[in-house]
């Protein structure tokens, strides 16, 4: 047994002198699949700040936004060209993966293949209003005349797959308008009264929307994971207002692909094992560090880390789904003809 913790110790000696001699003056690119401003761009600026002093070799950071289709332009650059050398990290939104499973042909993936190093937290899916929407309730909601307008970036994105699947379980009014670069374009097209509020991460809205929050433009009507946010116990669940078995089936997978896995870090495939587990270690060291924690409690983010072999787990799940329940996916979150946000000053 000596000989055994010798060797794991000449391993570990060896993996973190090699890793150090590897980062050493390099920098690690972080690529957000959103536009500036917005919750994915705003945890990944804080996290790159961070993790630098958790990589042997102690490397710099920077962050690009590589906007488009949700998202999707990152991930298959991430999969596609990045190299699997440990200086490029993604962030795209995991539902994408859900959509390849679903056999969406613009995902140039495979979910599988990608190494993941974790979630910054699970996402806590709610729905905004303005109060110029003239809704303040789930009740008036549901009696809307008019569908009411959300912003979305496009299919794969919780802001418009968790809508469409909560109109479907529960009937809510929806009309969804599609093509915005990033939740930051979202806020500001609702504020113009383009559209009249969004479904995405309690997480994301409450530190980027916090000023029309305070001021009651903007307020939270529905939450759409299976139990409430501690800052939102007042919010109904969307699953108390499930009639059927089928509406309970799709509100469980809004609060399983659009929860915990919502925000994942990826590398591309094929990375050295060893070099991803340094990068999964750093990851999660970073997310639980008390100087990134304090600066997060000012900027009001919340960070609960799940690890990355978890993240893998779940996301191989989605390739595993009820071929009943994958048909009834299709027919609700692949890309079809939806309206888009086209290119008003707010959506550029």
């Amino acid at each position: 047994s000596c000989l055994a913790l010798a060797s794991v110790f000449i391993l570990v000696s060896w993996t973190s002198a090699h890793a150090q001699e590897f980062y050493k003056g390099k920098t690690i690119r972080f690529i957000v699949g959103f536009a500036a401003g917005g919750g994915f761009d705003t945890y990944t600026r804080m996290i790159a700040r961070h993790i630098g002093k958790h990589i042997p070799g102690n490397p710099d950071t920077i962050v690009e936004n590589m906007t488009g289709a949700g998202s999707l332009v990152a991930a298959n650059y991430i999969y596609n060209k990045a190299a699997p050398d440990g200086l490029t990290i993604g962030n795209f939104i995991g539902p994408l993966v859900l959509q390849d499973a679903l056999g969406n042909k613009a995902a140039k993936f495979d979910g599988r293949k990608f190494g993941w190093l974790g979630v910054p937290t699970p996402d806590s899916g709610v729905c905004v209003l303005t109060k110029a929407s003239g809704i303040s309730s789930v009740e008036e909601w549901f009696k809307a005349k008019q569908p009411v307008k959300l912003g979305g970036t496009a299919p794969g994105s919780t802001t418009d797959d968790v809508p469409k699947l909560v109109k479907s379980a529960i009937g809510l009014p929806i009309q969804m308008i599609e093509g915005y670069k990033g939740t930051s374009r979202i806020r500001v097209a609702a504020e113009a009264g383009e559209i009249d509020g969004g479904c995405w991460a309690w997480e994301s809205i409450k530190p980027t929307w916090s000023k029309a929050l305070e001021s009651g433009e903007v307020r939270p009507i529905l939450q759409t994971m299976f139990e409430s946010h501690p800052e939102l116990k007042h919010v109904p669940l969307a699953i108390k207002f499930a009639k059927t078995e089928e509406a309970r089936e799709l509100l469980k997978i809004v609060d399983g692909a659009y929860g915990v896995t919502a925000r994942p870090y990826s590398v591309p495939p094929g990375m050295p094992k060893e070099r991803l587990e340094l990068l999964q270690k750093a990851f999660m060291e970073t997310t639980k560090a008390p100087e990134l924690l304090a600066e997060a409690k000012k900027a009001k983010l919340e960070f609960k880390p799940v690890e990355g072999a978890k993240i893998a787990k779940i996301f191989a799940s989605f390739y595993e789904l009820k071929d009943a329940t994958k048909k009834k996916l299709r027919e609700i979150v692949l890309p079809g003809k939806q309206p888009s946000a086209g290119k008003p000053p707010s959506a550029s």
